[in-house]
């Protein structure tokens, strides 16, 4: 069972901001773990291809990693996504396609973390097959998309940005301000 105090952060924004990396390095320096992105695998188990149906499936599979991951946490848990993002992205590829239950579930669970750490689109742009918005529009767009989403729920969030040790140092200090003394 995961320990009452254990912290959940999430590694919040826009394709290509340096989330994965990010998670990877702030697990590493707390000595922690980690949830990957469900998605990311669901996508190569599938050949690159998602449907509207497949929504639920993921977001299920994001929640199991999570508490998985969660049971091995013992002051904090770094989330290389969540289910609101889950959500943004329905929206946007499948629009009308998200599950209620996972609207739903995202607007609960989002109260729950202790911080969402919201990365910029401050680094260059990195293709990959599972990125839609390369270009200086579409990333605005999505900045403030997810901006937007942490704004209206009243989430406390930090913002991100930098590059290499920069980031990640910010991004210690973040933590740091919710994890108090250990």
């Amino acid at each position: 069972m995961t320990p009452p105090t254990v912290k959940r952060v999430v590694l919040f924004g826009p394709e290509s901001t340096g989330k994965t990396r990010l998670a990877g390095e702030l697990a590493s320096y707390y000595g922690e773990p980690w949830v990957p992105e469900y998605v990311r695998g669901f996508w190569d188990e599938h050949a690159g291809r998602i449907e509207a149906g497949d929504l639920g499936v993921i977001a299920r599979g994001q929640l199991e990693a999570e508490e998985e991951a969660a049971e091995r946490a013992q002051r904090v848990l770094f989330c290389d996504t969540d289910l609101l993002t889950n959500v943004i992205w329905a929206d946007l590829l499948f629009p009308g396609a998200c599950p209620s239950w996972v609207r739903e579930e995202a607007d609960r669970r989002c109260r729950g973390y202790a911080l969402y750490l919201f990365c910029l689109t401050d680094l260059p742009f990195e293709p990959d097959p599972q990125r839609c918005f390369p270009d200086e529009a579409g990333r605005a767009m999505c900045l403030r998309l997810w901006r937007e989403t942490l704004v209206a729920r009243g989430l406390l969030y930090r913002e991100i940005a930098g590059e290499g040790d920069l980031r990640l140092k910010r991004a210690v200090a973040a933590v740091e301000s919710v994890l108090g003394p250990g």
